[in-house]
């Protein structure tokens, strides 16, 4: 991303702050300066006038980010097309596969998780409620591999420049050379395996979303423990099923898309 040239240092400290009340779940104006290593004035002004601007509430003497945010979440989330259509798909696949399906699309070259819908024998909910509040690397994740295959190389070179290939397990796509055999191989078959590449004992199968042109909005996929996730399942039944909803999901975003606008003919 193009950095800004003459960039608003109070808008930075701004982020920082509301950053850094993120991350420590809530803090005083002492404990949040000490954390950004920010005088306890600069904190205590940039405080204040967030929480005169309701973004910030105080309980005793610990400020938490208030939940406004969740007004411009849900207004982000329920403007986004792929969420819109997808959304009553990935439950009809929950539904289906009994495990966690996630809808994710890229931003910013990281995964953001649009939703995630628990079947009935799902595993790990605390774990992916977490997920949900922060973007993910791509080469780690079936969603993130799947988006990652129908990107072009000049973009994955510019994610993997920034983010680089961090490793979360021993299965953990190495270098970059190993990632673009792999993205390969899925843009081949149309879907993308995680087989313990994130959690050890956790597989996950993607596809991606693309609209008429071929632009990839998004995928979808569904995780599950290894031991319901074997080789049958895991590369023959589950891709098509999820390949069977990414296209429904497709299909309707390009119909759509081509909806003629009021008064046409």
């Amino acid at each position: 991303m193009k950095k800004a040239n003459n960039p608003v240092r109070a808008v930075e400290t701004t982020i920082q702050v509301l950053e850094g009340l993120k991350e420590r779940n809530g803090a005083s104006i002492t404990e949040l300066a000490d954390h950004l290593d920010l005088t306890k004035g600069t904190v205590h002004n940039h405080v204040s006038t967030l929480q005169e601007n309701r973004f910030i509430v105080k309980n005793d003497n610990q400020y938490e980010l208030s939940l406004r945010f969740l007004i411009f979440g849900e207004y982000v989330r329920n403007n986004n097309i792929l969420y819109q259509i997808g959304e009553p798909e990935v439950q009809e696949l929950a539904e289906e596969t009994g495990e966690i399906v996630h809808l994710s699309t890229e931003q910013h070259g990281l995964s953001m998780k649009l939703c995630k819908i628990l079947g009935e024998n799902a595993v790990g909910e605390r774990f992916h409620s977490v997920k949900l509040q922060r973007p993910d690397y791509l080469h780690y994740t079936a969603t993130g591999k799947a988006i990652l295959a129908f990107l072009p190389q000049s973009r994955v070179e510019q994610i993997v420049d920034e983010y680089g290939l961090a490793e979360m397990t021993d299965n953990t796509i190495p270098d970059r050379a190993a990632l673009f055999d792999e993205l390969k191989t899925t843009r081949e078959r149309g879907y993308s395996l995680n087989d313990q590449e994130e959690v050890e004992g956790v597989r996950a199968v993607g596809a991606p979303v693309r609209d008429q042109t071929g632009r990839v909005l998004g995928a979808v996929s569904v995780s599950g423990p290894i031991s319901r996730m074997q080789d049958g399942r895991f590369r023959d039944a589950l891709p098509e099923k999820i390949k069977n909803t990414t296209s429904v999901i497709e299909a309707n975003i390009n119909m759509t898309e081509i909806i003629p606008t009021s008064g046409a003919r």
